[in-house]
């Protein structure tokens, strides 16, 4: 027994790399037979992790890649906590609740203290559960009316892959407004184009995913306001404010977008995109209960108590929840402002910047929309190079800045875009102009053969 333990306790105080675990190649697709050391197999899989990209360095992402230590510790606090069992977990429930009342308050709700809101994953679930909203309600009026409700349809302007799933899993007709040369965004003519009394609401968006922009949200609630007048077709709106829900409250207060109209009736937002939570975690607000039909909410009483949900998913993490309470709380209205402030500082001296380097012309410069910039090549200039060039050599140096082409009508046009986060400092911004500017230097002296497409830089799609 004595050599035994002797033996055990050898093994226990090998090297890591140099003991049995790792001297062998472990099973990837199948489930090894013998359990491991746990150190040697967090070995392994750090050691895979350290393959990812720097996330900091990826330039094309909308979600917080850094929190503060107290976040670190509040999610490691709260890895047992399932956000659908309220009976069990009371007081996170009652966070959840806080923070639904607080963005209601945040985009004047003219109830806040009653609010009716729930947590998501992410602010794709958010929208999808918008959607549904809008699609019973609109069913439930046709229904009273008398009239077929088998044709649903819903108003966009280029939206986020979200909105098109909404639409094929639920049967809707999308009518996405397709971008042009001369614009790039919802406008109210557009949308008043496609409605008709089967349109069950429109959908602007507050920070369009390929350009950052604002869409016009007052605008368009006017023209549906007269659309009313002249025709009787009441058109309700959900804003998808997925990025700039947590941005316009705070850096454009006097932008008018959020329930101060009165057709708006529901808004999504990420928080963990500008509202600095950890992945993920989303939210859908209602301007009034009844909006929110009662035959999609679900009562369970299978997990210690009678508890209303209206969800996608059920059990889910409570963790990011507690995190987005505690920035909402640590930050405030002051703190939000100064960080995303500092945001669109950066952006714009970034654009700036890239302005200066080459045949680019901006299309956002950090004015108008959330903190982010985005570029193109200057029209009729030939520079022997693609914007798919230089993104693949600014991966040589870890930066991810993407380069895509545009959806419809404008699917021949790349662009680049930087969306420009809590942890991107202004020192970083000269670091990303210092590679930007080898890799322009590298493409000038060392033109490529054949420019790279999309397909063949692989890098970043929508």
């Amino acid at each position: 027994m004595i050599h035994q333990r002797n033996t055990v306790r050898a093994s226990l105080n090998d090297d890591v790399f140099a003991s049995n675990d790792l001297s062998v190649t472990m099973p990837k697709y199948r489930m090894h037979e013998h359990e491991h050391e746990p150190h040697h197999v967090r070995q392994v899989v750090v050691d895979e992790l350290m393959l990812d990209g720097n996330s900091r360095q990826n330039l094309a992402t909308f979600c917080q890649t850094w929190a503060e230590p107290e976040v670190r510790e509040i999610m490691a606090l709260t890895l047992d906590k399932n956000m659908v069992d309220k009976d069990e977990y009371p007081q996170t429930a009652a966070l959840e609740e806080r923070c639904v009342h607080m963005l209601a308050d945040l985009w004047n709700s003219p109830d806040a203290a009653n609010t009716l809101g729930t947590s998501t994953t992410g602010s794709s679930e958010a929208a999808m559960l918008g959607g549904m909203a809008l699609l019973w309600n609109w069913r439930r009026r046709r229904r009273a009316a008398g009239a077929s409700s088998d044709r649903p349809n819903l108003i966009c302007g280029p939206v986020q892959i979200c909105w098109h799933k909404f639409a094929r899993y639920w049967d809707v007709e999308l009518r996405e407004i397709p971008m042009e040369s001369d614009r790039l965004l919802m406008t109210p003519a557009e949308v008043i184009k496609r409605v008709d009394e089967n349109t069950i609401g429109v959908v602007p968006t507050l920070g369009v995913t390929f350009t950052c922009q604002y869409e016009p949200v007052e605008a368009v609630a006017q023209a549906l306001d007269q659309h009313l007048a002249d025709t009787g077709i009441d058109v309700p709106m959900h804003v998808d404010g997925a990025s700039g829900g947590f941005t316009a409250p705070f850096c454009d207060p006097e932008l008018v977008w959020d329930f101060r109209l009165p057709r708006v009736k529901s808004i999504n937002t990420s928080g963990h995109k500008f509202g600095l939570a950890p992945l993920g975690v989303g939210w859908v607000i209602w301007r009034d209960s009844d909006d929110l039909p009662e035959e999609l909410i679900f009562n369970v009483n299978y997990l210690g108590g009678n508890m209303p949900t209206f969800a996608l998913n059920f059990s889910r993490p409570g963790g990011q929840i507690v995190a987005q309470y505690y920035n909402l709380l640590r930050l405030g209205r002051e703190g939000y402002r100064k960080i995303h402030q500092a945001g669109y500082e950066n952006a714009q001296y970034l654009a700036a910047e890239i302005a200066k380097l080459g045949p680019f012309e901006m299309i956002y410069d950090g004015r108008g929309g959330i903190p982010g910039l985005a570029w193109k090549l200057t029209d009729g200039v030939e520079p022997g190079f693609t914007l798919f060039d230089v993104a693949d050599r600014l991966r040589m140096s870890g930066w991810q800045v993407p380069a895509y082409t545009l959806p419809p009508n404008l699917e021949d046009l790349a662009i680049q875009r930087i969306l420009v986060r809590h942890d991107f400092s202004r020192d970083l911004a000269d670091l990303l102009l210092d590679d930007y500017r080898r890799a322009l230097a590298h493409l000038a002296k060392h033109r490529p053969t054949v420019p790279l497409s999309e397909e063949e830089a692989g890098s970043f799609h929508h």
